[in-house]
């Protein structure tokens, strides 16, 4: 198979795969490595570099699972609070091997457009390198990573634009 036609069987098989569908097997750092590194090979307007990614894992995943369900209890009216919602977000994270924060970092050198459009080519990089690894990942972008800059040092010239979650398929 010639490489234009191993490109596109990888984008045809790109899809979300959901955190229930992960095994409890980890992936390995080499891989979780390389599929950063795809992200920043992505095209960027005056190499900027836009992207802020921070891997989660082990103790520190928990942590994060425990402070995003925190920050949903915080943020709901009583009457709306799901105990559902609550324990998905806590199961989500718990059962992905490691969860990325994607952060943009704004330069003020290009249109903010662009560097969100950059970020989430570096995403999709990231996408199709867990597909052609077979790993299943999703992109969530939940209102509550507004909430997040603490735990995550997001400066004042950046945005949190969700959560990259992946993990390993059963076969």
């Amino acid at each position: 198979m010639n490489k234009a036609e191993v490109l596109k069987e990888i984008i045809g098989q790109r899809r979300s795969v959901f955190p229930k569908d992960y095994t409890d097997t980890e992936v390995s750092q080499e891989i979780i490595d390389e599929i950063l590194h795809s992200a920043t090979l992505a095209p960027n307007h005056k190499r900027t570099k836009p992207w802020r990614f921070k891997v989660f894992k082990g103790e520190e995943k928990a942590k994060l699972a425990s402070e995003m369900q925190a920050i949903y209890k915080a943020t709901q009216p009583e009457q709306l609070f799901l105990e559902k919602k609550y324990n998905d977000i806590g199961f989500k994270i718990n059962k992905a091997d490691a969860v990325v924060s994607i952060v943009v970092n704004f330069s003020a050198m290009v249109p903010e457009w662009e560097e969100i459009a950059a970020v989430s080519m570096a995403v999709q990089n990231m996408y199709l390198t867990c597909t052609a690894h077979q790993i299943g990942c999703y992109w969530s972008s939940p209102k509550l990573v507004d909430h997040l800059q603490e735990s995550l040092t997001i400066e004042e010239n950046q945005k949190c634009l969700g959560l990259f979650y992946l993990g390993n398929l059963q076969e």
